[in-house]
């Protein structure tokens, strides 16, 4: 969300869609119209113009004649967007009744299934039994396989893939502190502990039990604590990863942040895409193809041991 305040035309503005079932309320506007002095600006989704924050405000300027408005814009995802608007209107202005954030709830939950009942709560302003309750009967037994906290990380409801990832980072930086190692593999300390634990011991980071469930193999050898784990020994849930980036803040609120990850998410691609890709193929271009295919792979390894170097360097300081 931008800091930076900018005037405009109230013409352009595009009404929200309501989070009141009542819609804005008139009262409400004639107070505001009547208040002395400019009222704080408003906030509105860049991409459609539509407000996320301030359609009392709007309605209030509407009423007093005036042309333009002090607008902060706001660029990001739908779901995003929607996070804001409720979390605003629960904390400051024309508080969302309890009917209304019951509904708001069953937005966001359809919006990002993936969001933890905690989370969720602390959007809404209710208690996360409630909004555990609604959830199964919005998601009606649908699958979901991780979970967004209330600190913006992914976390997958089996820590399969995130012991995979503390394992390689305590195989390559066994000093590492274990809250460290948490963070980066979206798992707790406890079950980063229990990871640091099992690389020591020359084990497998997962468990077999819980290996097996997340459809990966479980037989392959025990990594070594020191050096670098074998580059093909587990494939990585790229996914996943992805997903756990796009939600670091570090990442998503800065702008070489986003810039990154909008050239990282174009560049990723699953097995499967390219099975499929290649099918479509015309057989004589697959020795040109292939060729382009290597070199994309000798930059992005290059890429990739050069990122190794420096968190190895990263864990000796």
């Amino acid at each position: 969300m931008s800091s930076q305040i900018f005037s405009v035309p109230i013409d352009e503005l595009v009404d929200a869609d309501p989070l009141r079932a009542n819609g804005v309320d008139p009262e409400h506007a004639r107070l505001l119209a009547q208040v002395a002095g400019e009222l704080p600006p408003i906030l509105v989704n860049k991409a459609t113009m539509s407000v996320i924050d301030g359609m009392h405000r709007l309605r209030a300027a509407q009423l007093n004649g005036v042309s333009t408005l002090a607008v902060r814009f706001f660029q990001g995802s739908d779901a995003d967007a929607l996070q804001l608007a409720v979390s605003a209107n629960v904390t400051h202005g024309l508080p969302l009744s309890l009917a209304d954030r019951r509904a708001a709830v069953r937005r966001l939950i359809r919006a990002e299934p993936r969001l933890a009942d905690r989370a969720v709560a602390t959007i809404a302003g209710l208690a996360p039994a409630t909004v555990a309750a609604i959830r199964a009967d919005v998601q009606d037994g649908a699958e979901i396989t991780e979970r967004i906290g209330r600190d913006g990380r992914v976390r997958p409801l089996s820590t399969a893939e995130g012991r995979r990832v503390a394992g390689e980072v305590i195989a390559r930086q066994p000093q590492t502190p274990l809250r460290e190692v948490a963070r980066a593999a979206g798992i707790s300390v406890g079950t980063a502990r229990d990871v640091r634990s099992r690389v020591r011991a020359g084990r497998d980071p997962v468990p077999a039990g819980q290996a097996a469930r997340s459809g990966r193999l479980v037989n392959r050898p025990a990594r070594a604590v020191t050096g670098y784990p074998p580059a093909t020994a587990v494939p990585a849930d790229t996914g996943v990863l992805l997903e756990g980036l796009r939600r670091d803040p570090s990442l998503r609120y800065s702008e070489a942040g986003r810039h990154f990850l909008q050239f990282l998410g174009t560049r990723v691609v699953e097995p499967g895409q390219l099975r499929e890709a290649a099918r479509e193929l015309p057989p004589h271009c697959a020795i040109v193809v292939a060729r382009i295919a290597r070199e994309c792979a000798r930059t992005w390894m290059g890429m990739a041991e050069a990122l190794d170097r420096e968190a190895e360097h990263a864990g000796r300081g």
